[in-house]
């Protein structure tokens, strides 16, 4: 996948969440999976707790390492509509976004260490996001 290409992904990914979320806001959810609500929960902490914070440390840091981390949701506060969640998750995303287009070729090239994925430079964190991003989106769009 092309620089220009996973641009396009991440940017389009809040408008493909958003519709898979409010399709399926009012189909029951399975004992033990998360509602739509709660996957937007997920994603908004991923983004800032995560994809923010590594893509600051591979710019700032040489060889940043970092181990497996999988939030929960952030909250059950029933009192956030799904509308707010997925205002919320775009905004983060947007940041992620930027961040990424602001980086020159050098520092699209630096990396740092995964205890899973091992070595993986910006386009493969970002990789590893978009990755993430589907798998969330199958589980709430199985065609997704």
């Amino acid at each position: 996948m092309s620089r220009a290409e996973t641009v396009t992904t991440l940017t389009g990914f809040p408008e493909r969440l958003a519709s898979a979320a409010y399709a399926a806001a009012d189909v029951a959810v399975q004992a033990g999976e998360w509602s739509p609500a709660q996957v937007v929960r997920h994603l908004i902490v991923v983004e800032r707790a995560v994809w923010h914070v590594r893509l600051h440390e591979v710019a700032t840091q040489d060889d940043p390492h970092w181990s497996w981390f999988g939030p929960g949701p952030e909250s059950d506060d029933d009192d956030v509509g799904l509308a707010a969640l997925l205002d919320d998750f775009a905004g983060a995303r947007a940041e992620t976004v930027a961040t990424i287009r602001g980086l020159d070729h050098a520092g699209w090239a630096r990396s740092g260490t995964h205890s899973t994925f091992g070595v993986l430079d910006v386009a493969g964190l970002v990789r590893v996001a978009i990755d993430h991003d589907a798998e969330h989106l199958r589980g709430i769009d199985p065609a997704g």
